[in-house]
């Protein structure tokens, strides 16, 4: 299967310039390159479908390693571009679908922001994402390092932050990291984050 890089419209978002936004795309467009190369290169090692040659092996456990990146960092990025807009809401608007999973998790939206807001805040490189645990329908929020560590399994992703500093070294330095998160959360398309969270309805009914 191949992959094509998508096209974002977020020129003019608050707090995060078009020129971060214009080398963050191209950022992306390489991981869907790379996605598209490994895959090639991985079935052209299993061509006749018969598995891999054994001395052919090594190379194929090192593409099929750095796949898990590649493919991670391109899904994360189609993840974070899709959940942001131009013209966004401070918070999700009360009553709404994932206002009302927040409630349900944590009791208060607000409690929830301040948290996912720390998780943004740890050191190092890497996301913070509101995943949805299917067999239950909770939200919680979690730190995921180098696209493909950190990931729970079988957990669904609603709200997806970027905090490699590639995310926002154009407009801050990175002592204000948190200066881009409020950047993130004023220009959040909480109209994606609803549906990714109504999408998610047939998966927790059949857990």
């Amino acid at each position: 299967m191949r992959y094509n890089a998508r096209q974002f419209d977020l020129s003019g978002l608050k707090g995060i310039s078009d020129a971060t936004l214009e080398q963050h795309f191209k950022l992306y467009e390489g991981y869907v390159a790379q996605t598209n190369g490994l895959i090639a290169k991985l079935s052209d090692l299993n061509k006749n479908g018969g598995g891999v040659d054994e001395k052919r092996m090594p190379e194929y456990s090192e593409l099929k390693r750095r796949l898990g990146f590649e493919y991670n960092g391109m899904v994360l990025h189609e993840l974070y571009f899709g959940n942001l807009r131009k013209h966004g809401d401070r918070a999700p608007a009360r009553g709404s679908p994932f206002r009302e999973a927040i409630d349900a998790s944590w009791h208060s939206y607000q409690r929830w922001e301040a948290d996912f807001t720390c998780v943004g805040k740890m050191r190092g490189v890497g996301w913070a994402i509101c995943l949805q645990d299917p067999s239950s329908g909770r939200l919680s929020n979690h730190w995921i390092t180098l696209h493909e560590h950190g990931n729970v399994a079988g957990f669904l992703p609603v709200v997806v932050m970027d905090v490699w500093e590639h995310a926002f070294l154009l407009d801050y330095s990175p002592s204000q990291r948190g200066e881009y998160i409020n950047a993130f959360f004023a220009n959040v398309n909480w109209r994606v984050v609803d549906r990714r969270i109504e999408s998610n309805a047939p998966h927790l009914r059949a857990a």
